[in-house]
């Protein structure tokens, strides 16, 4: 199980002593987190490594998911598009399913729990509970929210507005509820198969285990098949890219268990590859992560070319390890990727060809940028640091609910 000593020589020990004392009065809390998918998705992938660490500096956390049909995780998959602006149908139908699905999870809730994280808008309705549940009780939306349908969010907001807080990634995401708010972007662990270090032999087992050639320079893009990471926008790009520079392509990714979506974009990204043997589509598992790893550390751009995008974490995966970053300037891409410093933002299909082209170009660009993205994650955007500011914001619930 991972430990927070296990940081100590990327933020020191005495950063590493600073959190354990910040954590001392919280000793003993159960600290519950309701998600929607074991695997898959950015949560999973942060409770994964956030609850593990919160177990060592005293807390009792607790991590259950969602049980639903596949028509309920389709519903909230339309949500989940609803959220981001998309035109979607929105009905009746939809809300009585989901307030019946949420009933039916009703046992997952502790009743002893000292706080109750409800993450993003699938384990929302389990809120009905709170007026006689007697823990804190918070949302964390880790989804833009700016665009979302109206009718969708009067439904939502009065299971929101009965929380005692809620999370939102940026201070622009914020949504007025009359509850507390507290603005906490996500983070990554340096330290999980995702982004450990890696020897060059095993970099090279990697790509001929998933037959990728390493013959020439790889644009990568990791990403859920989600017709909002733009995976056929980035097949465009790229065969603009390779006009003027012989490359080739990686798209890389896979599903979450809540998304039913995942393989008709799958498919609709293949389609646009047409058999072109410099595009490869790859389809991993949930378990890949080493490969994700490789994949990322060996392309000489990484690309994440999302139409909206709630925080953006293989961004910050890439940027960990150094590698140049094209990406749009939307949600919390904006805040990671500062143009011309961590990364290069660009919107379209040629203005994103010709950032990768420059990068490609310029080698000394590229790699003055890989320098400063990773000194901006690791100042900001790595699981101790992100478990410092949990740690600071469950303190700071107590206090202001106890006025203590």
């Amino acid at each position: 199980m991972v430990k927070l000593d296990d940081y100590e020589s990327i933020i020191g020990s005495e950063r590493v002593e600073a959190i354990r004392e910040l954590a001392a009065p919280l000793q003993g809390s159960v600290v519950q987190h309701i998600n929607s998918a074991a695997v898959g998705g950015g949560v999973a992938e942060i409770l994964k490594r956030l609850v593990p660490l919160m177990e060592d500096v005293g807390l009792v956390p607790r991590w259950n998911v969602l049980r639903g049909t596949d028509e309920f995780f389709s519903i909230t998959k339309t949500f989940h598009n609803a959220f981001h602006g998309q035109p979607v149908e929105i009905n009746d139908f939809m809300f009585d399913t989901y307030r019946e699905v949420s009933r039916q999870n009703f046992d997952l809730v502790d009743t002893a729990a000292d706080f109750v994280i409800l993450h993003d808008q699938q384990p929302l309705g389990l809120a009905e509970l709170r007026p006689d549940h007697p823990g804190h009780w918070i949302w964390y939306c880790h989804i833009d929210p700016v665009d979302v349908d109206r009718r969708l969010w009067e439904f939502l907001r009065d299971y929101a507005s009965l929380c005692d807080g809620a999370i939102y990634h940026l201070p622009e995401y914020v949504k007025e509820l009359g509850s507390r708010v507290h603005v906490m972007p996500p983070a990554i662990d340096p330290l999980s198969e995702k982004n450990r270090e890696v020897d060059e032999e095993e970099r090279l087992a990697i790509l001929s285990n998933l037959e990728v050639p390493d013959d020439l320079p790889l644009i990568v893009q990791v990403s859920r098949f989600d017709r909002l990471k733009d995976p056929v926008g980035v097949i465009r790009s790229f065969k603009i890219v390779r006009d003027q520079v012989p490359c080739r392509l990686v798209l890389a990714g896979g599903g979450a268990g809540d998304d039913p979506e995942g393989v008709q974009v799958l498919e609709e990204a293949r389609r646009e590859a047409d058999g072109d043997p410099g595009i490869m589509v790859l389809e991993l598992a949930p378990t890949a992560d080493l490969e994700i790893n490789v994949l990322q550390r060996s392309a000489a751009v990484v690309v994440q070319k999302s139409v909206r995008e709630g925080f953006g974490l293989t961004v910050t995966e890439a940027m960990w390890k150094g590698r140049p970053v094209v990406a749009s300037p939307v949600g919390g891409i904006r805040i990671q990727v500062l143009h011309e410093e961590t990364g290069l933002a660009a919107s379209g299909d040629e203005v994103v060809a010709d950032a990768v082209v420059r990068l490609l170009k310029d080698p000394a660009l590229a790699a003055s940028i890989g320098v400063s993205a990773r000194e901006m994650v690791k100042r900001n955007f790595i699981m101790p640091v992100y478990l410092e500011r949990w740690i600071g914001l469950l303190a700071s619930e107590r206090r202001l609910t106890c006025d203590c």
